[in-house]
C-alpha cells in the first residue's frame, strides 16, 4: 500500500470540505477553522494511532534500564520510549497458548506499566509499541482517510453548528475505520494471532 503524501494542512482541509467548509491555507493564519484544525489535530491523530495497531506506526525497542529501583513487588524499572503511545507487547508476555498484547491481566504478571515506566524482574526487556508518528509522509492513505474523517465529524459542530452533519461524519467514521482495520490486518499477521516463537528464542 502506498504512503500518504499529505500535509497536516491537507489533511485538515479534507476535513473541512467534507462539513462544506472552505479550506485554509496555513494552520497558523489565525481564522476560527485555522485555530479548531490545529486544537483538534494533534489528538485527533494520537487517538487514531492507539486505537488501532497501524502497521506503519509499529516500532520495535530494547528498553534502557533505569537506575532506579521500584519501591517494591518488582526488580527493576524501564523507562518506555519517548514516542511510546501504547504497549503491544513485551518479550516477557505470558507465552502459555499464545502471547497476550499489551497489559497482562494474569495473576503474578511479569510486568506493569506505570507511567512512563515499565516495571518488570528482567533487567532487559524488548518491546514492541505503537509510536506517535507526526511525520505526515509516513501515514498510510487509509490513516489519512480516516483521520480526516475523524476531524471532520469533530469540527462539525463548532464550524458547521449542524447536529445532524455531525452525526453523519461519525457514522462514516466508523465505517471508514472499519475498512481501514480490515486492510491493515490483511497486510500482516493479525496481532491476536502471532506465533511467539521468535520472542521465546530470543530469551533463550
Amino acid at each position: 500500500m502506498g504512503m500518504g503524501m499529505a500535509s497536516e494542512t491537507d489533511i485538515c482541509n479534507l476535513a473541512l470540505t467534507r462539513i462544506g467548509h472552505s479550506q485554509i491555507t496555513s494552520l497558523s493564519e489565525g481564522t476560527k477553522a485555522a485555530d479548531l484544525c490545529t486544537l483538534h489535530y494533534p489528538l485527533a491523530r494520537d487517538i487514531m494511532l492507539r486505537d488501532h495497531h497501524w502497521n506503519f506506526a509499529i516500532q520495535r525497542s530494547t528498553l534502557a534500564l533505569l537506575v532506579t529501583t521500584p519501591n517494591h513487588e518488582f526488580a527493576y524499572q524501564h523507562a518506555l520510549p519517548a514516542d511510546c503511545l501504547k504497549v503491544i507487547r513485551t518479550d516477557l508476555d505470558d507465552i502459555a497458548g499464545g502471547i497476550e498484547y499489551g497489559y497482562p491481566y494474569s495473576t503474578g504478571a511479569p510486568y506493569k506499566i506505570e507511567g512512563r515506566y515499565l516495571l518488570s524482574d528482567e533487567d532487559t526487556v524488548r518491546l514492541e509499541y505503537v509510536a506517535r508518528v507526526t511525520d505526515t509522509a509516513q501515514f498510510d492513505t487509509l490513516f489519512v482517510d480516516c483521520l480526516a474523517q475523524r476531524l471532520a465529524a469533530e469540527l462539525a459542530m463548532p464550524l458547521a453548528d449542524n447536529a445532524s452533519l455531525a452525526k453523519t461524519m461519525w457514522d462514516m467514521y466508523a465505517a471508514k475505520i472499519r475498512d481501514a482495520r480490515s486492510v491493515n490486518a490483511q497486510e500482516g499477521t493479525p496481532r491476536e494471532f502471532v506465533d511467539a516463537t521468535g520472542w521465546l528464542t530470543a530469551r533463550l
